[in-house]
């Protein structure tokens, strides 16, 4: 019954000739995978530095290496039936591990785990090998499954083109699996013992020489792309320096944008989740890494042959919503975000890319105060209609008003609504008399000039006022004032007002009611901050919450964030009609948003729809039940 663990333990029954042959195959395997790695190693050391990159804290390090290495959480929580048979091949591959060393030492007569010993070592050596047939079925089982998906289910998302490659790699890892489990039956050191050995021996030396041409290489770099990921949700990189104008050429990809770039395991779900690509558009997350990784294969890093053109069109990379999709649900690491904007700033700072609607908010954002190109006066106009207090530093929090919040009529109503919430409340309060936008269209579409800009003035402005505390209605303006103007200052303490109020909901009207109200997740608010929980509490105090089919971190884009509510007509299907036809379809009399640019979006998608829902932002649900008195 142990006859493989028995030949295995007994290197006594290979011959001479046959303990060469095995040495000199080994040999040749492992030169051929360092032949093939090499190159591609010598590629991600030659790319520059990455600018700002530190090691610290290791902790959340070691915790994300743990949960999404080790456990693989992100594989199966994101894609469950497919994420849990990718886990066991992966999980056997590491029980696999102290086997693969025995066969390897077995073969050259120092074979360390004996199943037939006696005491602790024979123990072990029993236990070992009976843990690893668990893992050795359940990974043979997977990776039939996943052999069915990918050749004859297939989603689209994977791509149409097949890759023999990968399937012949995966009639390797069964027959590693398969041959394992097969020794368990045969008799002690008979010629079906043997053969199952040499079987086993070969499947696992022709596996390893295939690994750095495949997908399969990110079995090697995935763990450290993961663990050397930048930190941060959608983390851009600074500047080096003034020179650096972003990824132009070869010479500007960084070590971790080429790591990255040879990790991606081309499993789609970038693909699946992308608002571009679902609507008919160029874009494709995927083939933007995948472009990056030919382009590093044909040309190599350090270079000043263009990374825009032959491997990845202009066009794609200025599609982008930046809703996050990509970077939330790759499995490997990938951070798709800063690259897409990294490319964007190469065109952009060097003049290459050419719109029409991109220069003129480039020109209203450097010469005037927000991006819609209206006079500030407005803005003063409707601080004064409404009167609001203006901050003059003895107030708790600033209401940020932001681009849409001071000059879009829709986005003044939020903002009215929710100063009667904060009225109600009891909350001191008061407005700046000079804001201007907090720059996030144009550092998503690259201008790091005029962001900068913008950045500093408004830090100038905040500190003039004495600002310790903001609360804003834009997830846009809270991202960008929070986390991109560090580059430039420290910004005030900042949330979101579904946080706001969402922490004095025993303050505010309980008047749930029947009315199905469909809550959308802005992807600024959801996965860019983790806020999921606080509006649905806020909604569920004023009527029946409904769910979308996406909702929470798998929410789909308004097709606004990006700078994209700025650029114009959409190539392809409209990315906020797609939404709309989803929140109507769950039977919702209204939709509520917490985001004045979903709000925007949703405005002309739900008016083109046969039953158009009501669309109120979440202030404005709870400002509806306050008392009358509150009014402004």
């Amino acid at each position: 019954m142990f006859s493989f663990h028995a030949t295995l333990a007994e290197p006594q029954h290979f011959s001479l000739l046959e303990k060469l042959l095995f040495a000199a195959l080994v040999i040749a395997s492992a030169g051929l995978f360092f032949q093939r790695f090499d190159p591609i190693l010598r590629k991600i050391l030659k790319s520059k530095n990455d600018p700002g990159f530190h090691l610290a804290p290791l902790g959340r390090r070691i915790w994300e290496f743990f949960s999404e290495v080790l456990l693989q959480s992100k594989v199966i929580a994101q894609r469950p039936l497919p994420g849990v048979a990718h886990a066991f091949v992966f999980w056997g591959f590491l029980a696999f591990a102290l086997v693969t060393l025995n066969h390897a030492a077995v073969g050259l007569g120092v074979g360390f785990l004996d199943p037939t010993g006696q005491g602790f070592s024979g123990w072990f050596g029993r236990f070992y090998f009976y843990f690893a047939a668990a893992f050795a079925l359940t990974c043979a089982v997977s990776i039939v499954g996943l052999f069915i998906r990918r050749f004859f289910v297939r989603p689209r998302w994977l791509g149409e083109k097949l890759s023999y490659e990968s399937g012949f790699i995966a009639f390797l890892i069964f027959a590693l699996m398969v041959t394992y489990l097969g020794a368990f039956f045969t008799t002690d050191a008979s010629p079906t013992a043997r053969a199952l050995w040499w079987l086993h021996t070969l499947s696992l030396l022709i596996f390893l020489p295939l690994i750095p041409h495949t997908k399969h290489l990110h079995l090697v770099l995935s763990p450290v792309t993961v663990f050397l990921s930048r930190g941060e949700f959608s983390d851009i990189p600074p500047l080096a320096n003034d020179d650096d104008f972003g990824l132009v050429a070869g010479q500007d990809l960084t070590k971790i944008v080429s790591l990255q770039a040879y990790s991606c395991v081309e499993c789609g779900r970038c693909t699946e989740h992308c608002p571009a690509n679902n609507t008919g558009k160029v874009l494709n997350p995927k083939e933007i890494i995948l472009g990056l990784r030919s382009y590093l294969n044909d040309i190599g890093p350090a270079t000043e042959e263009p990374l825009l053109g032959k491997y990845n069109s202009q066009e794609a990379v200025f599609q982008c919503t930046t809703c996050g999709a990509c970077e939330f649900q790759c499995p490997v690491g990938i951070e798709h975000l800063p690259i897409i904007i990294g490319l964007r700033r190469g065109a952009v700072n060097t003049g290459a890319w050419e719109d029409d609607y991109g220069g003129k908010l480039f020109n209203q954002l450097e010469r005037g105060s927000n991006a819609l190109g209206i006079s500030a006066l407005e803005r003063d106009k409707f601080i004064q209609k409404e009167a609001f207090p203006v901050f003059d530093g003895t107030q708790e929090y600033c209401l940020w008003l932001g681009c849409m919040g001071g000059y879009d009529p829709k986005g003044r109503e939020i903002i009215s609504a929710f100063a009667r919430v904060m009225n109600h409340l009891g909350t001191s309060y008061g407005v700046l008399k000079k804001e201007k936008c907090t720059g996030d269209p144009v550092r998503r579409l690259g201008n790091d000039l005029v962001f900068q800009q913008l950045a500093e003035a408004n830090l100038e402005i905040l500190a003039q006022n004495n600002v310790k505390k903001i609360v804003a209605i834009c997830p846009h303006c809270v991202r960008t004032i929070q986390e991109d103007w560090k580059a430039y200052g420290t910004p005030p303490e900042i949330e979101h007002h579904s946080e706001f109020m969402a922490r004095f909901a025993h303050l505010l009207p309980q008047k749930p009611s029947d009315e199905k109200i469909v809550y959308h997740d802005p992807c600024y608010l959801g996965r860019y901050r983790n806020v999921y929980d606080e509006p649905r509490q806020l909604v569920q105090i004023t009527g029946t919450l409904v769910e979308a089919p996406r909702n929470k971190e798998r929410s789909f884009c308004c097709g606004a964030g990006g700078g994209l509510a700025f650029l114009g007509e959409e190539s392809g299907e409209r990315v906020s009609h797609v939404r709309a036809q989803e929140l109507v379809a769950t039977g919702a009399t209204t939709v509520g948003t917490a985001c004045p640019f979903c709000n925007t979006m949703f405005r002309d998608a739900l008016a083109a729809t046969d039953t158009p829902p009501q669309l109120l932002d979440i202030a404005q649900l709870i400002a509806r039940n306050l008392p009358a008195h509150n009014s402004q």
